[in-house]
């Protein structure tokens, strides 16, 4: 009798213990149920992951872009082999920006229009930064080997028709002052 009390009360423990249920995923939910997290891993130093570089900078000497306040100054005009043409008057002392006025024309798209007067100037290292004051409008400046690039971000206010989705940075070249 003792033997038998021993294994009822052995049963009854065993069911009075709790598990989290384990929810089986709906219809709507395209996610595998989850997995158990596999056991911690030790910390060893023999675990650890190494980054290695890509097979093309292996033996090349790369160093990073160096900070250096942007100075430029430019009044170009350029066309592109699918017609578009454009102008820009630039000037950039000590990365802070002086001058600029650029107008892009993409055919059959539209133009865009960016002058000084609508901007503020953000930020000046690493890259020269201008917010539009009206819409959510970005132009950014940084020099990078021997030209300088003025990118356009967020600026479909400043164009017309769907002149943004076309519209490319313009490359200055420093040595020669010309803007493609």
């Amino acid at each position: 009798m003792k033997r038998f009390l021993a294994v009822a009360a052995a049963f009854l423990l065993a069911s009075c213990a709790t598990q989290e249920p384990v929810t089986p995923p709906s219809s709507a939910d395209n996610t595998p149920a989850a997995e158990t997290p596999p056991a911690p891993r030790s910390t060893a130093r023999s675990d650890r992951i190494e980054s290695q570089p890509l097979k093309h900078l292996v033996g090349r000497k790369l160093k990073p872009i160096p900070d250096k306040e942007l100075n430029v100054r430019t009044r170009c005009a350029f066309k592109d082999v699918q017609g578009g043409r454009g102008s820009m008057d630039l000037q950039v002392t000590r990365a802070e920006v002086k001058r600029f006025v650029a107008e892009v024309t993409i055919p059959e798209q539209g133009v865009c229009r960016f002058d000084m007067k609508q901007f503020e100037q953000t930020a000046r290292m690493p890259n020269v930064v201008l917010h539009d004051k009206g819409s959510a409008c970005t132009v950014r400046m940084w020099e990078q080997g021997k030209g300088v690039t003025v990118a356009f971000n967020g600026c479909q206010a400043r164009c017309s028709g769907d002149a943004f989705s076309y519209l490319w940075p313009i490359l200055v070249d420093t040595r020669s002052g010309r803007c493609a």
